[in-house]
C-alpha cells in the first residue's frame, strides 16, 4: 500500500511543479520579493498537503506561537526533503542556506534562485563559511529569516553528526535569536527512498534562544542539546549516544 501510495504522490508531486513552473515562475521576478515568497510558496503549501492526504501522515506542529516576530536564525536537524519544503512556510520571506546544485535542477531550482538563498559550494569549504557568514548577517538586515541546517546534511533517522557553528556564529554577529527545530519527518518521508510511510511526523518549534553578549558555541550548544532532546521524545527510532555521532568539521556549512 506504500509503494502506491508513494506513486501517486510523485505523480501529483511532479504536475504540481510542472504547472506551478509554468503559471508562478514567468511573473515572479516582477514581484516585490515578500510577494514573490507568497505566490512560490504555494507550491510549498501544495506538496505538505498532499503528501498528509495521500501517504497517510498525520501532522503534530507543536510551538508555532514561540516564533518571534522579527527576523531570526532557524536551526533544524536536517533528515529529509519535507523539512526543506515546510520550514519555507515557518516564517517567510526565509533565506536557506544551500547546496549550489540545487539551484541548477530545472523548475525547481529556477524557483528557488528567485528567493535569494545563499548557495554554497561545499568542496570550497574555506569560501563557504565566509560566504554564509557575510550574506547571512546581510539577509538579516534586510528583515529575511535565515534557515541553516546545522548537521550540514541529511541524517538518516536514529543517527548522529556534530552540528557546524556557522548559523550559531551569524545569529550572534547579528544580534537576531535562534529558533531551534526538530522533526522526525525522516521516519515518513525516507531521505535516500522513495516509498514514504504513514504514520504521526511531529515537529516541534522551541523558544528563542537569545544571542547577545553570548558566544557562538554556547549557543550552538544549547540549541544541539535541546533539539537532541526533543529527537528523543519525538522519534520512533532511538537516538544513539553523543560519542557515537558522526564526525564532522564545526566550521562548514552547507545543506
Amino acid at each position: 500500500m506504500s509503494v502506491i501510495r508513494s506513486i501517486i504522490f510523485y505523480i501529483g508531486y511532479f504536475i504540481a511543479m510542472l504547472v506551478c513552473g509554468v503559471l508562478f515562475l514567468p511573473p515572479a521576478p516582477l514581484l516585490p520579493l515578500r510577494s514573490r515568497y507568497r505566490l512560490l510558496n504555494l507550491y510549498n503549501h501544495f506538496i505538505i498537503a498532499w503528501f498528509r492526504l495521500v501517504c497517510g501522515v498525520r501532522y503534530e506542529i507543536r510551538g508555532l506561537e514561540r516564533l518571534p516576530d522579527g527576523p531570526c536564525v532557524l536551526l533544524s536537524n536536517h533528515q529529509c526533503e519535507w523539512e526543506t519544503v515546510y520550514l519555507q512556510l515557518l516564517k517567510p520571506p526565509v533565506c536557506t542556506v544551500l547546496k549550489k546544485e540545487l539551484l541548477s535542477i530545472p523548475i525547481f531550482g529556477w524557483g528557488l534562485r528567485l528567493l535569494h538563498p545563499i548557495a554554497l559550494d561545499r568542496s570550497k569549504p574555506a569560501r563557504a563559511m565566509k560566504q554564509v557568514l557575510i550574506q547571512g548577517k546581510t539577509r538579516l538586515e534586510e528583515g529575511l529569516s535565515v534557515l541553516i541546517f546545522p548537521e550540514g546534511t541529511r541524517v538518516e533517522p536514529g543517527k548522529r553528526r556534530r552540528y557546524n557553528k556557522s548559523g550559531a556564529v551569524i545569529a550572534c554577529r547579528a544580534g537576531k535569536p535562534v529558533v531551534p527545530v526538530a522533526h522526525n519527518a525522516g521516519e515518513r518521508w525516507p531521505g535516500r527512498h522513495w516509498v514514504k510511510h504513514p504514520g504521526r511526523l511531529t515537529l516541534v518549534v522551541g523558544e528563542p534562544i537569545e544571542t547577545v553578549g553570548r558566544s557562538p558555541e554556547e549557543v550552538l550548544a544549547e540549541t544541539e542539546a535541546w533539539i537532541e532532546a526533543q529527537l528523543a521524545e519525538i522519534s520512533e527510532v532511538p537516538r544513539p549516544r553523543d560519542e557515537n555521532a558522526e564526525a564532522a568539521p564545526r566550521e562548514t556549512a552547507a545543506s
